[in-house]
């Protein structure tokens, strides 16, 4: 994937290039932060068998594997966090390990069902889980179908369907990628300690704006089954409040919230910034 973005040292970007990373981007971040992670590691929230396919298939669209591997990962994080038993501890294996080098021991290629029982019992899930290049693969399709549709159809905008495809496609999950691994390492080792958790997870205001309020993560880590992870109205939560729209418009249910005690803390969070 990597190795894909190096024609961008050739081929410049449009401005629908341009558009399109960044729709990709924040589209598929959702499907990671209020996918993968708030619904079906933490099943913080409830929703209808249709839409929670939704979520899978535009979490799976990221590229980062199928929702049965990636929440079963998680949910052996929170319960080892910050051990030897957990898959990314980067204060013993290092910030390369934790931030990308685990997704390649061969121990962690499988999908632990065991960790998984309630999402296992959906063959869709599973089957995305088995096959998780197919979203990703059709939506690089779609970039590239439409890059070479506006190549014709309007000449004037520099548009070709390669440009498009790097741009839109590959630029936008390699970044993705590292935005996403940064809360594995960096959330890990940078920023501030509102909870005394038996971890090492921080708060960081830079990663909760890179990656839709996942850098709240020592709040998380305090109230892993919370819907809401930035507590206070400073601490700005994008997936939070997309979860609240959707809420409205009834598609999500029952959203999980932290308890009063969460909230005693009136202040900032101590230590670094």
């Amino acid at each position: 994937m990597h190795l894909a973005c190096v024609p961008v040292l050739w081929l410049a970007p449009s401005w629908p290039a341009i558009a399109v990373c960044l729709a990709l981007y924040w589209l598929r971040m959702f499907g990671i932060t209020g996918g993968f992670h708030r619904y079906f590691s933490h099943r913080s929230y409830k929703t209808s068998r249709l839409f929670q396919f939704g979520l899978a298939w535009l979490g799976t669209s990221a590229a980062q594997l199928g929702p049965l591997w990636w929440a079963s990962h998680h949910r052996k994080h929170h319960a080892h966090s910050d051990t030897e038993k957990d898959v990314h501890p980067p204060g013993l294996r290092g910030f390369v390990w934790a931030h990308l080098g685990w997704i390649f021991a061969p121990e962690n290629k499988t999908t632990d069902l065991s960790k998984v029982k309630d999402l296992a019992r959906y063959p869709e899930l599973v089957w995305l889980d088995r096959y998780p290049l197919v979203p990703p693969f059709l939506l690089a399709l779609a970039v590239l179908w439409l890059g070479v549709g506006l190549e014709r159809v309007a000449p004037d905008l520099g548009v070709s369907g390669a440009q498009m495809l790097v741009w839109g496609f590959f630029v936008s999950t390699v970044v993705l990628y590292h935005a996403t691994f940064c809360i594995n390492s960096l959330a890990h080792l940078v920023g501030s300690r509102r909870y005394d958790t038996h971890d090492d997870s921080r708060n960081s205001l830079f990663l909760a704006l890179l990656t839709m309020g996942e850098g709240w993560h020592n709040n998380h880590h305090q109230y892993p089954s919370s819907e809401r992870q930035g507590f206070y109205w400073w601490e700005i939560d994008l997936t939070h409040y997309l979860l609240v729209g959707l809420a409205r418009l009834g598609l999500v249910w029952d959203l999980r919230q932290p308890p009063a005690s969460a909230f005693s803390d009136s202040g900032p969070a101590r230590g670094s910034a």
